[in-house]
């Protein structure tokens, strides 16, 4: 889609403020609406107009049970454009980070959270440690590796976590986190790997994707991505390009999914895509299982 068939397409913008992007929609009027005019109802958001005739549409005897069983009128959560999520998820890394820190405890709490791949197979390493292919990403190797991850993070997050959604954003970053174990099982199976930059290749992969849906001017991100993907294969920058691919693959195949199933009939759907790609990244772990000679060596 180009720049100006995006412009002249209106369901891009919200309704209410036309100058607007967004992707989230009205689960009344499925139209789309901005962070200024969601609102949380029982089962999605839904538009300040559609939200008023709910209110207007109560019978007598609604009315009274609300004010009966409540301390007023049932409260309404309004969304805002705050990238919450990604605030958590910054503050969270931050934390293990200093906790990292401190002498006697921080190391051991690292080599419990890093990812390793042994230790997903108890019939090598004697363990069994599923948390560490999500734990991982909280886990990094020095100030300057942790304070580059979280910038990436926040740059892309307070764009990108908005236009989807909370929940949608988590998905897509967990997701994403998993990806990059996955392909570090796979391609590297006895190296341990820490930080965050599979999930930050994943909301790369992302925002590449659903900038692209939309019309908008991808080249920047186009470009930085590349930049990036390719420093991963620099010999001495000791990154892992294993969890940068994977991460960037599993980002490009959720945004795929978010795209193509925005309206809320195909809820059910978009669940079932998004559970399905979980399931392939997780049966994937069982490759070193049935096929040890091609990982192990």
């Amino acid at each position: 889609m180009t720049t100006d068939e995006f412009r002249r397409n209106r369901e891009n913008f919200c309704y209410r403020h036309p100058d607007r992007q967004s992707f989230v929609l009205c689960q009344r009027c499925l139209r789309t609406i901005c962070p200024e005019c969601q609102t949380q109802g029982a089962v999605g958001v839904i538009c300040p107009e559609c939200l008023r005739e709910q209110q207007q549409s109560q019978s007598p005897a609604q009315k009274k049970a609300e004010r009966r069983w409540s301390r007023g009128p049932r409260a309404v959560t309004v969304s805002d454009s705050r990238p919450i999520v990604t605030y958590v998820i910054i503050g969270l890394t931050a934390f293990v980070f200093l906790i990292g820190l401190i002498p006697g405890v921080g190391a051991a709490v690292e080599q419990s959270l890093i990812f390793w791949a042994p230790a997903l197979y108890p019939q090598l390493s004697g363990t069994f440690q599923p948390w560490r292919l999500f734990t991982g990403a909280l886990v990094h190797s020095s100030f300057w590796h942790l304070g580059l991850n979280m910038l990436a993070l926040w740059m892309i997050g307070r764009s990108l976590e908005p236009l989807l959604g909370r929940w949608r954003f988590v998905t897509l970053y967990l997701l994403s986190t998993l990806g990059g174990s996955v392909a570090v099982t796979l391609l590297s199976f006895s190296t341990p790997v820490v930080g965050a930059s599979g999930a930050i290749f994943g909301l790369f992969g992302a925002l590449f994707v659903i900038g692209r849906h939309l019309g908008a001017n991808i080249a920047g991100i186009a470009i930085v991505l590349g930049i990036n993907l390719v420093i991963g294969f620099i010999p001495g920058f000791n990154v892992s390009w294993q969890a940068h691919v994977g991460g960037l693959v599993v980002g490009l195949v959720v945004a795929f999914i978010f795209t193509r199933t925005r309206a809320a009939r195909q809820r059910t759907l978009q669940i079932v895509l998004l559970s399905a790609v979980g399931a392939v990244l997780i049966a994937l772990l069982f490759v070193p299982v049935v096929l040890p000679s091609l990982i192990l060596g």
